[in-house]
């Protein structure tokens, strides 16, 4: 017997392994990017029907049963979104969201946005992260900051 040589079980358990290996990757990847597709579309579609359509009605139905807001001008729950887009309607009626990129990772979902007023002014730069439980969203976090009228670079925040 040659001391170099794998023992014949391994030789034959490697190409098995291998096949194995290749047959079920694709279900375990895929599915992971399945949802987290699912999870952008989602997000995207509730963002559009709360933030750019103002539609209160078509909104609360992304959202799950508990909805945790922690931006501090907005209250938590389905009635927290709902005086939040009334002081949208209200205060900034044509303020609408351009969604320039989508990350996702788990139930997280974040929204980079160039947000305009219709006001003429620069706008703003907005990170929301949605966090989705049973493909509904449950809680929101947003960072926001107003485009200078002039940069110290060229690259834009978008």
């Amino acid at each position: 017997m040659n001391a170099l040589r794998p023992p014949r079980l391994l030789t034959l358990m490697i190409p098995v392994l291998t096949c194995l290996f290749i047959a079920v990757a694709p279900f375990v990847w895929g599915a992971e990017h399945g949802t987290l597709a699912a999870n952008k579309r989602l997000v995207v579609a509730f963002y559009d029907a709360a933030i750019n359509k103002k539609d209160y009605d078509l909104a609360v139905t992304y959202l799950g049963p508990q909805y945790t807001q922690h931006n501090p001008t907005a209250g938590d729950g389905a009635a927290g979104l709902k005086g939040f887009i009334e002081f949208l309607k209200a205060k900034f009626p044509t303020q609408h969201g351009d969604i320039r990129q989508i990350i996702a990772e788990g139930d997280l979902v974040a929204l980079h946005v160039h947000s305009t007023r219709g006001d003429g002014t620069p706008g703003r730069a907005i990170v929301d992260i949605f966090r989705l439980a049973n493909g509904k969203v449950v809680e929101h976090w947003d960072v926001i900051q107003d485009i200078p009228e002039k940069s110290a670079n060229d690259n834009g925040m978008f």
